[in-house]
């Protein structure tokens, strides 16, 4: 039984993999509850899929990832800001529209006769290819937004809980939302490397939506939410060890799993 639960880590590959799940699972975690909170699920995923362009056009040049993820990023969020002025047909069916074009053209760049060829990395995210320098920018933008969490707190509780009164606290809502915007941009820098366009988005908001079934305060909700990415992201890894499956995939069942069973849980608490 202790060599089944020690094998996996044997070999510095798996190290690197589980240092970089529990880096992802503490930003995502913690950042997914303000996330949940002020309701940003959806511009989560839209900036995540949005910047696909970037990350296939630095694959293709040669350019690190991060730097075209970062292109990416500001491109999607201009285009994402234009779009949602646009009153005709509403601020959520022109993201809409802007988040498909650009992850449109991201399949096209990568499916043309220079395919990257580390397209289903781009897509699915190979956390198990982490580099030591993967590894200090993650845990660098993570201390940003841990940092940056923990000296906002007090104002995103006030804006959060009472937009129209926080002015007169001296607060901004207009500040708070940009500086939450830039956090979020930021969580998906880092996470998409390990585990892809498609995936990174489970780590942001699956364990924060889970720990909301089983807390009441946010402090708690924000513990118990990095808890379940940590450990949803290690049982996700003895997965992909033992029966040979995606590592990226396999952390986002099991965040999925883990959701299912925090909903049973606080439905049959609150029965």
């Amino acid at each position: 039984m202790l060599d089944a639960l020690i094998d996996p880590w044997r070999n510095a590959i798996d190290v690197r993999a589980l240092v970089e799940v529990v880096l992802l699972g503490a930003t995502g975690g913690a950042l997914g509850c303000w996330i949940v909170f002020y309701r940003l699920a959806y511009s989560a995923e839209s900036l995540a899929h949005a910047l696909l362009p970037g990350l296939v056009i630095a694959a293709l040049t040669g350019f690190p990832l991060v730097l075209g993820g970062a292109a990416g990023l500001i491109v999607a969020a201009v285009a994402v800001a234009i779009a949602g002025r646009a009153p005709a047909i509403g601020p959520d069916t022109a993201v809409a529209v802007v988040v498909t074009a650009l992850l449109g053209l991201g399949a096209l760049l990568a499916l043309s006769p220079d395919t990257p060829a580390r397209l289903q990395e781009l897509l699915f995210g190979d956390v198990l290819g982490v580099t030591d320098g993967d590894l200090a920018l993650a845990a660098g933008l993570g201390a940003v937004v841990l940092g940056a969490l923990a000296v906002l707190h007090p104002s995103l509780l006030v804006v959060g809980f009472d937009r129209t009164s926080a002015p007169a606290l001296g607060r901004s809502p207009v500040v708070i939302d940009v500086v939450l915007g830039v956090l979020v941009a930021l969580a998906i820098l880092v996470a998409v490397q390990g585990l892809g366009n498609l995936l990174v988005v489970a780590v942001l908001v699956g364990p924060a939506a889970a720990a909301r079934h089983l807390t009441r305060r946010v402090p708690s909700m924000m513990a118990v939410a990095v808890a379940i990415a940590v450990g949803a992201g290690i049982a996700g890894l003895y997965a992909s060890y033992y029966l040979d499956t995606a590592a990226g995939a396999s952390i986002a069942a099991a965040l999925v799993l883990a959701y299912a069973a925090a909903h049973v849980a606080g439905a049959v608490r609150s029965g």
